[in-house]
């Protein structure tokens, strides 16, 4: 039902986090598959997603995972992002939608950022995670991925992502 696309680039640790809140979604035919686009990693990246059965593109950017992608919704995130109990039930009821859009998890109550924070930090496009279908992500493809995320007008779920760390 879902591709997950993870972009990387020397993130092995924080590669290992998110694909272990991933393996609920796996056992129960949520997650079809994970897609790691490396941009260049010179660590072991490269290792933890292949022991861990993922799709591993070196060299690659978001665009190039996306095209391979093999289910019709994606779920977009950072490395490092760890989804909370509760997250498969709400991407399966919103995709199951009538007029499903994309949407963005909520964040963790441990994730939030004090308000100057937010202000002041980089501009993240994936820190809540994005979920979308690959018609439309393909559509935004071609702009990299701030252009993916920037027009998206998402909706909340109810789970919760508890964001990856600053890099």
């Amino acid at each position: 039902m879902l591709s997950v696309l993870i972009e990387t680039r020397n993130d092995e640790e924080a590669l290992a986090r998110t694909l272990a809140s991933l393996v609920g979604g796996a056992v129960e035919g949520v997650v079809r598959e994970v897609i790691v686009c490396d941009d260049g990693s010179s660590d072991h990246t490269h290792r933890v997603a292949e022991h861990a059965g993922c799709h591993f593109l070196a060299r690659s950017d978001l665009a190039a995972g996306i095209r391979q992608a093999k289910s019709d919704w994606l779920l977009l995130l950072e490395p490092g992002a760890r989804l909370m109990d509760g997250w498969m039930e709400a991407v399966v009821i919103h995709a199951d939608g009538a007029a499903a859009g994309p949407a963005r998890f909520t964040r963790s109550r441990h994730s939030r950022l004090p308000f100057l924070a937010r202000i002041f930090s980089a501009r993240r496009p994936f820190l809540d995670g994005l979920i979308l279908t690959k018609r439309q992500a393909l559509d935004l493809a071609g702009g990299g991925r701030l252009a993916i995320a920037r027009p998206v007008a998402a909706r909340r779920l109810a789970a919760e992502i508890v964001v990856a760390p600053d890099r």
